[in-house]
């Protein structure tokens, strides 16, 4: 299952596996963010290549406006794959505690 959400404080939050299956509901959901967006991956239980092609997509539309993706409450196991992909060097990202 996978849910994804304005939170209270503005910020985009996730929930679940961002897989291929549910790659084309986040990428849909993303695509109506405008500015910097900050997606809190707390609850992302696991990650695909797919839903990594989301996030470069939405990173790369919103810096064409001077904008970015930021990724909060990263777990150390999702980190992992941003570091073996080298999408820690794309984003900005915040481990979470």
């Amino acid at each position: 299952m996978f849910q994804i959400e304005i939170g209270e404080s503005g910020t985009v939050v996730a929930e679940g596996r961002l897989d291929a299956a549910q790659a084309p509901r986040a990428q849909e959901f993303l695509d109506e963010i405008q500015g910097e967006c900050v997606l809190d991956l707390g609850k992302v239980d696991y990650i695909s290549s797919a839903g990594l092609g989301v996030l470069l997509r939405t990173h790369k539309r919103l810096m064409g406006s001077g904008q970015g993706l930021k990724l909060v409450n990263v777990r150390s196991h999702i980190n992992d794959i941003f570091m073996y992909s080298g999408f820690d060097k794309l984003f900005e990202i915040e481990i979470a505690e």
